[in-house]
């Protein structure tokens, strides 16, 4: 198995040589706080490395260390699994445990998870498939449409290729051809043959799907007849009109769809989904609890005895052939307020060896997030204003008053942890960013008094709080 570098990373260093330090610090630039998540992912991952310059046999016999994650919600627990799968590369699904069903119930079943981790695997080894042959499905696009603003002059009759004058005729036509072809090359490449109207070829797409609906899951079993019976249908196509920039892009689509091996696709992506892939269980204290026999609780128990072979590891009928899930690594999480992970069905627990609980935020942990992370809030809004030509800036102490509101509505109300900041953020900047456009001041500095006025009414109204915060 082949592992990716992120760009953020340093080419010269294989993710193979990263310690778990490192892994730790690249989270780090992300998710703020946590130490201790980060360094059972970090773990796990690197046990991953380690697993991959074992013999064969040895390594099939390593399963991966199943990690559950226990801490209210707006802590990090996503993001640290999101990251950690970016930083490999590696297919990642996000699924809450409550939407899966018990056999015989209305709802998804758990085996639908594996489909849908195939399908991003899938849909990730075709993106970089498509880098590799991107330059050369431009080019052969480019040809094509070439061929159609100035198709080939028509082949001499037989009479006019005899003698020498028919002969420089011809040479001439071709020469005068191939330098009308050439600009129109450069024209093209310049953009000012893009509204020019061409017709080009494309499949006729009218023919139905059916779906079939088994035991499976319909999401399994849809089938084009045309894919099942091709000869009987043909591949039908029809002229459509188009301007040339959006013909260069079909075109360059469809070249870049004949270049792809998908067969070699599909091998990778499932070879790639069941060595590396990463499911995240969401709410999996929702399913934990045991049977009362009425109620709403009454598949619980049935669903983590259907989710207990998928994280054991089986084999799962996809369309593209069998997959098998005893080294996908599977992260859960829950705020187990009510229930708590002892709750889960004995075999269920044993197959989430790691438990790691995440901490409340604090004042400080606010004040970090706001202004640390690549992506953090602060510089994602003057981001958004400055396309408006607004330069906007947050004093020190303006971050801290905003930190200490979050705290504090979050203790009043329900903690819904750094999400907070999105709802005080938006309350904050909402009239700068309405009359943003029409300011004829574009530089804009939010001090500790412009957060006061616009937030210490409603943060004092726990009734107002409530609803707007």
């Amino acid at each position: 198995m082949v592992f990716y570098l992120p760009e953020s990373l340093d080419t010269t260093i294989s993710l193979d040589e990263l310690t778990p330090r490192q892994i730790v610090a690249e989270l780090d630039k992300y998710v703020i706080g946590q130490n201790e998540a980060k360094r059972c992912v970090a773990t796990a991952l690197r046990n991953r490395m380690r697993r991959q310059k074992l013999p064969a046999e040895q390594a099939e016999d390593i399963l991966p260390k199943n990690i559950i994650m226990i801490g209210p919600t707006g802590v990090g627990k996503t993001e640290i699994a999101r990251r950690l799968a970016r930083l490999t590369n590696s297919p990642f699904l996000k699924v809450e445990a409550s939407r899966f069903t018990e056999v015989g119930y209305v709802g998804r079943d758990v085996e639908s998870m594996v489909r849908d981790l195939v399908e991003i695997a899938i849909d990730m080894v075709r993106e970089e498939r498509v880098d590799e042959v991107a330059e050369k499905a431009e080019q052969n696009a480019e040809e094509r449409l070439l061929d159609l603003l100035l198709p080939s002059p028509p082949a001499a009759r037989p009479q006019e290729k005899t003698g020498a004058e028919g002969e420089d005729r011809a040479a001439a036509a071709q020469e005068q051809f191939r330098r009308t072809r050439e600009k129109l090359r450069a024209q093209l490449r310049e953009g000012k043959l893009d509204e020019r109207q061409v017709d080009v070829e494309v499949r006729d797409r009218s023919f139905p799907a059916f779906e079939v609906i088994s035991s499976q899951g319909i999401e399994e079993m849809d089938i084009n007849i045309k894919d099942i019976l091709p000869g009987l249908f043909g591949s039908r196509t029809k002229k459509r009109r188009m301007r040339v920039v959006e013909a260069m892009d079909y075109l360059t689509q469809e070249e870049e769809n004949r270049l792809i091996d998908m067969d070699q696709v599909t091998r990778v992506a499932v070879e790639r989904a069941e060595q590396s892939g990463i499911i995240f269980l969401d709410e999996i204290d929702k399913i934990a609890g045991r049977e009362r026999g009425h109620g709403p609780d009454v598949s619980r128990e049935g669903v983590q005895r259907d989710i207990l072979p998928i994280v054991e590891g089986t084999t799962v009928n996809t369309r593209y052939g069998m997959v098998r899930t005893d080294h996908i690594l599977f992260v859960a999480a829950g705020a187990f307020h009510v229930s708590k992970p002892s709750d889960l069905i004995p075999e269920l627990q044993g197959r989430f060896p790691i438990r790691v609980e995440l901490h409340s935020l604090t004042t400080d942990d606010f004040i970090r997030i706001l202004k640390e992370p690549k992506s953090a809030l602060v510089k994602q809004y003057a981001a958004l204003l400055e396309t408006e030509g607004i330069k906007l800036s947050f004093a020190d102490e303006a971050l801290e008053e905003i930190a200490k509101f979050a705290a504090a509505v979050n203790e009043q109300t329900e903690n819904i942890g750094a999400r907070r900041l999105h709802t005080i953020m938006e309350r904050l900047l909402d009239e700068i960013s309405f009359e943003g456009p029409d300011l004829k001041k574009k530089t804009i500095r939010i001090d500790a008094a412009y957060v006061q006025k616009q937030l210490a009414d409603i943060v004092k109204n726990q009734d107002l709080s409530r609803y707007i915060l």
